[in-house]
């Protein structure tokens, strides 16, 4: 189904004024997605270093923001780790574990929340994380209510380590790059602990690769456990951005066509939002980067899938250091797009995860 915008958002972007975007909203096609923690451009000192999470926050460009990584879930002393790159400088450790405690973090997403209206997720996994899931159902739902008590709401009595003090992330992001064990389990504790607080809205997302289907989520993806959104990555592989034949109706290697099949036939949520997953710069990714200007017309191409839902990249410190690409994408994302008829969609295709 095609995207609707809005008349009065047409005119505003027509003139040259930015539309006025915060927080996931599962109703759009226009989310951007941008992940920080991991400083991937390099830059140790200066702008074009990984800079502090409220900076980004600032951006009206940027709506979601999966903080990377917690990449560790049973670490020393039973807590789990966090890493943010050059941002955890400044942070301390707990007594008896390997698990930082971060409070200007802590800080800045409370700002990141209430001052800038952004959803602040915490992305579990990585290309680090070497854990490979848990050894049965019971150790996942215990990994889970550990995370919820460092990361969820503040519980009365509780003597979990929270390296963010009182805040409360929005909800969770798996980016796991290997096959683990027992992740259903594992998500649908989650997603019942977070349907259980009433007082806000939570959110749980994941960042599969694009061949269907992904080997490492297909267990959490293939019914079992309800996703908001997905943020398919459409770069590292054969089926990536960088194959989109434009012009085309159909698509020999670039799949959005099977993900969007995914949402409305497979997915426990029938509504669930799958965006288009792009490095932000060249250095981001092995293969599939593309500039804003290229990936318009894939913009354009996706636009036409009813569960198309913006773009994610990867990640914050790439998106700033290419100038105009951050911007470029707001600009696809909020344009008109034209009238392409997609052909029917084929069988769900099946592909060969490429690793990173």
């Amino acid at each position: 189904m095609p995207q609707v915008i809005g008349s009065w958002s047409l005119a505003i972007t027509a003139l040259g004024f930015k539309v006025a975007h915060a927080a996931l909203d599962l109703s759009s096609g226009s989310n951007v997605a941008v992940y920080w923690g991991q400083n991937s451009y390099g830059q140790g000192t200066g702008n074009l270093a990984q800079q502090t999470l409220a900076t980004y926050c600032a951006n009206t460009d940027i709506d979601v923001i999966p903080m990377a990584f917690l990449d560790v879930i049973n670490g020393p002393g039973g807590e789990p780790e966090i890493n943010f790159a050059n941002q955890g400088n400044d942070c301390s450790t707990f007594s008896g574990t390997a698990l930082l405690d971060c409070p200007q973090i802590g800080n800045d997403i409370v700002t990141c929340q209430q001052t800038y209206g952004k959803t602040i997720l915490l992305s579990v996994g990585g290309a680090t994380y070497s854990e490979g899931g848990f050894s049965s159902t019971s150790a996942a739902v215990a990994g889970a209510n550990s995370l919820w008590a460092s990361f969820g709401p503040v519980r009365s009595g509780s003597t979990a380590p929270r390296p963010f003090g009182n805040a409360v992330v929005d909800g969770f992001d798996f980016d796991f790059e290997s096959t683990v064990s027992n992740m259903p389990a594992f998500a649908n504790q989650l997603r019942s602990l977070m349907n259980g607080d009433t007082s806000k809205k939570y959110y749980l997302t994941a960042a599969p690769q694009c061949p269907y289907p992904d080997a490492a989520d297909n267990p959490m993806l293939s019914g079992g456990v309800y996703f908001d959104a997905i943020w398919v990555q459409f770069y590292n592989n054969y089926c990536g951005v960088q194959s989109f034949t434009s012009g085309s109706t159909t698509q020999n290697n670039f799949n959005f066509d099977t993900w969007n099949t995914w949402a409305t036939t497979v997915s426990a949520n029938p509504n669930v939002k799958v965006l288009l997953g792009v490095p932000a710069g060249p250095s981001a990714a092995g293969s599939g980067y593309e500039s804003a200007s290229q990936l318009s017309a894939v913009i354009n191409y996706s636009k036409s899938f009813s569960s198309f839902g913006g773009v994610m990249m990867w990640d914050a410190s790439q998106a700033y250091a290419n100038s105009g690409f951050l911007d470029g994408i707001r600009s696809d994302l909020t344009s008109a797009h034209s009238n392409i008829t997609i052909a029917p969609s084929r069988t769900m295709r099946r592909g060969v995860r490429i690793g990173q």
